[in-house]
């Protein structure tokens, strides 16, 4: 008979799963414990994929992204088959054994991969892989000004000068000559640049 002091398969694999069960609550608890809480409305905000999650979130959401997604996981695990079967189909002593063996993985492989290129014709062809880009266009206004009229303007060089005061005879009772610079004042306007939320 056999000793009770023994684990039982099963009993293995009872130790297993608790022991991975107490790692995972762990290293849960490790991570609740020391990570840092300092929340902001960045980092508590929604990722989706590059886009700036801005305005409603019962928006229609524009799916590119997944679809790009789903045809790239697609090929990837489609692709992860062909490497078993070059590594199986590929011993030299499959095909010593009948010639015939080679020529027939050889066209199943090409049945394969062709079903893939069909795929991704179709796909292509589709208009899924194009990547949806805004149409950039300048606004147009009608106005009754002749184009004469802007290209005289376009046309004429314009002589630039530097921006300074010029003093007059006389700045706070102090007699000045009149071609004397002084401080050039700031400007009264500052641009203020609110960053979108």
């Amino acid at each position: 008979m056999d000793d009770p002091a023994q684990l039982s398969e099963y009993g293995k694999i009872l130790i297993i799963l608790l022991i991975g069960a107490l790692l995972v609550c762990a290293t849960i608890f490790l991570a609740r414990l020391i990570s840092p809480k300092k929340n902001n409305p960045i980092k508590s905000g929604t990722y989706e994929c590059g886009e700036e999650p801005i305005g409603s979130s019962w928006v229609q959401f524009n799916p590119r992204f997944y679809v790009i997604a789903l045809v790239f996981l697609l090929f990837d695990v489609e692709l992860i088959f062909i490497f078993p079967w070059a590594t199986v189909f590929g011993q030299s002593e499959y095909i010593a054994a009948d010639e015939r063996w080679g020529w027939f993985t050889m066209i199943e492989m090409a049945m394969f991969i062709g079903v893939l290129i069909l795929g991704l014709v179709f796909v292509w062809k589709k208009g899924d892989l194009e990547w949806v880009k805004p149409q950039v266009s300048l606004p147009k206004v009608p106005v009754y000004i002749p184009d004469s009229a802007y290209a005289s303007l376009n046309s004429k060089t314009y002589q630039l000068r530097d921006y300074v005061v010029v003093a007059d005879e006389t700045v706070v009772g102090e007699v000045v000559t009149a071609n004397e610079v002084v401080s050039v004042p700031k400007p009264a306007f500052k641009p203020r640049f609110k960053k979108p939320e």
